[in-house]
């Protein structure tokens, strides 16, 4: 399923004026597609990704989901959207300390309304299908960075989503952590068929993006089909 921004504007009340963070953007990512969206703080990147998630509405321009026009939908069905259909990586992992990796998953299928004992299986199969087969059971203490950002990952994916935005993943992460994670999130839009936008201050790894955007002051334009 694809996602669709067309003429997106988006301003903030600034004082006695207004900042425009998104100026006319417009963006389409395809099923398969992973689209790096790059520029410098506060080019719009941020305010590229709330308004993707639906976590912000814009002032004018459509965000679309496959074929569903958002610009109609009230808050709850904007939440079931989200739930059902749209899968967000942040930047931090922010995992909770007591439980264990596969819990970290089930507490998110919990909140969908599905009963952990239930999903536990597929919880596990899918922290195996990031690269943490063995590891289900730690504990987010007792994981490294890259451990627990690949939990973040899966955790998004929980909800078998068809569109998946990433929020810097490799910030914290070391040069040879940062490129796995790269590599998995590009190994998962290709296997999963996902429409993925990864925003990002690292240009190290874009070789693996099907497509880059650069952002500035709220503009976005083509800089490039990675090779």
């Amino acid at each position: 399923m694809s996602m669709t921004l067309s003429d997106v504007t988006l301003t903030y009340p600034d004082g006695d004026s207004t900042v425009t963070a998104l100026d006319r953007v417009s963006l389409a990512v395809g099923p398969g597609e992973l689209h790096a969206v790059v520029g410098p703080s506060g080019s719009g990147k941020s305010s590229l990704l709330a308004v993707a998630a639906t976590l912000i509405r814009p002032d004018a321009g459509t965000v679309r989901i496959g074929d569903t026009d958002t610009r109609g939908l009230s808050r709850a069905e904007l939440a079931r959207l989200r739930r059902d259909r749209i899968g967000i990586v942040f930047q931090q992992p922010n995992l909770i300390g007591s439980l264990t990796a596969v819990e970290q998953l089930l507490v998110t299928d919990h909140m969908r309304g599905r009963r952990p004992r239930a999903h536990r299986p597929a919880a596990a199969d899918l922290l195996a299908t990031v690269g943490l087969d063995g590891r289900q059971h730690r504990r987010a203490a007792h994981l490294s960075g890259g451990e627990r950002q690949r939990v973040n990952i899966a955790r998004a994916l929980t909800g078998a989503p068809e569109v998946l935005l990433v929020d810097e993943p490799t910030a914290a992460l070391d040069h040879e952590r940062g490129r796995a994670i790269v590599d998995l999130i590009a190994e998962l839009t290709a296997r999963f068929g996902l429409a993925t936008v990864l925003v990002t201050h690292d240009t190290e790894f874009l070789d693996r993006a099907d497509a880059i955007w650069e952002m500035r002051d709220g503009r976005s334009a083509p800089a490039g089909v990675a090779a």
